[in-house]
């Protein structure tokens, strides 16, 4: 049976999350809808990451399973056709039985953005995090240092979190502003649930100058998310590529705006 991969983007601010839920309108939902009326058979999509309630991604990567055999133009265009305009496919690659979206990738990179300025946007009410008082973006880049490496993240990881272990290594993290716009930009082996919107949250006390940069290191060695800062909102959260090792071929998105270029 032919396994698919497709690469999606998403405006989340409308649905409840990747995963499916009884009473509540879903990524998940929609995509399986779209893929199954293509297949003309039941389709169950797995995913890289399940983003929560109100999170986008650029770069969400998923396969699925199916007897019906399509070209990739015909997947792209079929499954596009059926999904709402917040939802879109885009590229499909049949790939080896042995890729799983989920467990063949390497790293995650997120993206979080604040709108830094004194009158709330529109357009971007749904986009970013709007923070209307001076940011020291410096500040929250020298105490951001002391987060790159493999450490014990419990100080950052949601309260119902599931995973069997805190332990998690930041391979890249960087904070830049480009006019209005902060932007975080962290590339993890994994992710703990919350953690880039516990980190977001907790540098920004660092920014308005509640806290001193080293504040940060005091709350990743102690291990407990009380004394974090809060949660910052889900509309500035996007994960923008999964990573794969290069003999999977899977491409990277190209349709979002690079890291220290302008919005």
């Amino acid at each position: 049976m032919p396994r698919i991969a497709i690469g999606i983007e998403y405006e989340g601010t409308r649905y409840c999350g990747w995963q499916r839920q009884e009473h509540a309108l879903s990524i998940q939902q929609v995509l399986e809808e779209a893929v199954s009326r293509v297949a003309d058979e039941p389709v169950i999509v797995n995913v890289a990451g399940r983003t929560d309630a109100g999170v986008h991604a650029a770069g969400q990567v998923a396969h699925f399973d199916t007897a019906a055999t399509r070209d990739p133009r015909s997947w792209l265009l079929g499954v596009n056709s059926n999904l709402p305009h917040d939802v879109s496919v885009s590229w499909a690659r049949e790939v080896a039985p042995a890729f799983d979206a989920r467990y063949s990738a390497v790293a995650r990179t997120y993206e979080y953005l604040v709108l830094n300025r004194p009158a709330r946007s529109a357009l971007w009410a749904g986009r970013a995090w709007w923070l209307h008082g001076s940011l020291d973006v410096e500040a929250m880049r020298v105490a951001s240092r002391c987060l790159i490496g493999e450490h014990d993240f419990s100080a950052f990881r949601a309260v119902l979190c599931q995973a069997r272990s805190p332990m998690r290594r930041i391979e890249f993290l960087d904070i830049k502003r480009s006019g209005p716009f902060v932007r975080f930009t962290v590339r993890a082996n994994a992710f703990l649930h919350h953690m880039v919107r516990n980190l977001v949250g907790s540098l920004i006390r660092v920014a308005r100058g509640e806290v001193p940069p080293e504040w940060i290191h005091q709350v990743l060695v102690g291990r407990d998310r009380r004394a974090a800062g809060m949660t910052a909102p889900p509309a500035g959260l996007s994960l923008v590529r999964v990573h794969y090792p290069q003999s999977w071929d899977i491409p990277p998105p190209d349709q979002w705006p690079a890291g220290d270029g302008d919005l």
